[in-house]
């Protein structure tokens, strides 16, 4: 067995009730944009001088996502195309929040990830099992992937 196939195998253990399922089809995008969204609020004048100066791309985010993406690409190189492409939509947006100026974008993220986080939580306890994470913290990174895997069966491509 592959170990991605492994990895969204035991994950799915803990992920069988229909309603923490669908409480993780909007809560765990939700978490890893938060995430993206906090991230790409650290002051990032480093990356910034690396990637140029101006470009709304150049900062720790973009840095992560990029690390992320080869941690998913040793796993599925399907899979790491879909987390990648994903991983872009999260920069777009938070670029959108910073230049809609409504609050600080990590204002817009903490509470995004409270509300998504409590949202697991609850899941959790109507499944009556854990977090995943709680096991392994590498499956903070497989829960995306798992959800991805259902779209890619969906749409028929192999992972």
């Amino acid at each position: 067995m592959r170990r991605i196939d492994h990895l969204l195998s035991e994950y799915g253990e803990s992920h069988q009730n229909v309603t923490n399922k669908s409480i993780h089809w909007v809560c765990v995008p939700l978490i890893f944009f938060s995430i993206v969204g906090l991230v790409a609020s650290i002051p990032a004048q480093t990356v910034q001088s690396f990637l140029g100066e101006g470009n709304a791309y150049a900062n720790w985010a973009t840095v992560v996502l990029v690390l992320v993406t080869i941690y998913y690409v040793t796993l599925s190189i399907p899979l790491s195309v879909g987390m990648m492409l994903f991983g872009v939509l999260c920069l777009v947006l938070v670029n959108v929040i910073v230049r809609l100026n409504i609050a600080p974008l990590w204002a817009v993220c903490i509470g995004i990830f409270v509300l998504a986080w409590i949202g697991q939580f609850y899941g959790h306890k109507v499944e009556g099992k854990k977090p995943s994470f709680f096991k392994d913290v590498q499956f903070l990174l497989i829960g995306p992937a798992w959800l991805m895997h259902f779209i890619y069966k969906k749409l028929g491509i192999p992972y």
